[in-house]
């Protein structure tokens, strides 16, 4: 579990009292330069290749479907390039270069727009990360923007393109769309299982040795999952909104595919909220160890209290200074006071125990 002091994350400033539209990237530093895949297919064939120039990305119709994959968002001057190229909407390309931009779908005049976040476990420090993602889908192109990073998260997709396995080939623009948002879904539930690992070993954890270390894992894994709630949810209305058959782009043999989605994105809500809810009651049952421990202490401490009070009573009886104390001037006195105290100790122990208090 990442420790407290990682969890504060750093938040990405926003550019304030700027214009609609201004193009400026806000994210994660990036040296590397943007690289433009374009991959054309139909039912018979496919080619892919890396984009040269912008002219390398204007769609030819006659050769079926263009996807353009752009691995690299943060060159603002380029999205613009390719914003003009297809006549994208500044306020579109505003939302791609910024990537705290929550999930969203949205039509606009000759595309659909799509938000969506990749998310992963770093393997190094346990926490949870996402990738800023962004679709535009056309009739006769798709555009993927993703953040720089060093795998592609659509590979398998691609793999599937050139292998010809599965409905891609066969499918237009709008099954594509589905393709790599089925993608990402099912990314969510290889996150959950991680997740759901580190929450089971926490389980155990607090039901043999609860330690204060606990508390703050419990913390750090219910502020993930709150996290990736944050990311999931808006998916819901987005499939939702695509279901209602609220956009003409997609078709309704694609529907059914979008159907099936949305039941996979309400089994990772559910599973969440799940989750959500086994931390609370993880927490309640941590705070409950800890007051019956506290309790345990408090007994034992009032117990012993109880037992050497009468022996401090008798101590502090015969360390007045009178002259008038006959015990005083037994030559065996000592030692009944002490015999005295040692009956009263060991009497009061045998009781204490006899009623369980010990």
């Amino acid at each position: 579990m990442p420790s407290f002091s990682k969890l504060r994350r750093k938040i990405l400033k926003q550019k304030v009292f700027t214009s609609p539209g201004t193009l400026e990237y806000i994210g994660k530093d990036v040296s590397q330069n943007t690289v433009i895949k374009i991959i054309q297919y139909n039912e018979a064939s496919w080619k892919e290749k890396n984009a040269q120039s912008l002219q390398d990305c204007v769609v030819k119709n006659s050769v079926g479907i263009t996807w353009i994959n752009v691995d690299g968002i943060h060159e603002s001057k380029l999205l613009e390039d390719i914003g003009a190229l297809y006549e994208l909407h500044p306020l579109l390309l505003e939302d791609v270069l910024n990537t705290t931009q929550k999930p969203k779908i949205e039509e606009f005049e000759n595309c659909l727009f799509v938000v969506i976040k990749m998310l992963k476990i770093n393997k190094q420090n346990g926490e949870l990360e996402s990738e800023h993602v962004a679709l535009v889908l056309n009739e006769n192109y798709l555009i993927s923007f993703q953040e720089q990073h060093d795998t592609d998260i659509f590979l398998s997709v691609l793999e599937r393109i050139k292998n010809s396995v599965g409905k891609t080939r066969k499918g237009k623009t709008d099954y594509l769309l589905f393709a790599l948002m089925d993608l990402i879904v099912d990314n969510y539930f290889l996150v959950l299982e991680q997740l759901n690992d580190q929450l089971e070993q926490l389980e155990n954890d607090v039901f043999n040795n609860p330690k204060p270390q606990h508390q703050t894992d419990i913390y750090t894994l219910k502020r993930e999952l709150t996290l990736m709630r944050k990311y999931v949810t808006p998916l819901r209305d987005m499939l939702n909104a695509i279901i209602r058959e609220e956009f003409e782009v997609i078709s309704n043999p694609t529907l059914m595919y979008f159907r099936d989605l949305s039941d996979h994105v309400t089994q990772v809500i559910d599973n969440i909220e799940s989750c959500r809810d086994t931390l609370d009651n993880l927490m309640n049952i941590y705070l409950a160890s800890l007051s019956n421990r506290m309790n345990s202490v408090m007994k034992t401490l009032t117990v012993y209290t109880a037992i050497f009070m009468p022996l401090s009573f008798i101590a502090g009886v015969y360390g007045m200074n009178f002259d008038n104390m006959p015990e005083l001037h037994q030559p065996q006195g000592y030692f009944y006071t002490l015999y005295g105290m040692g009956g009263v100790f060991v009497s009061l122990l045998i009781y204490f125990r006899w009623r369980k208090f010990l």
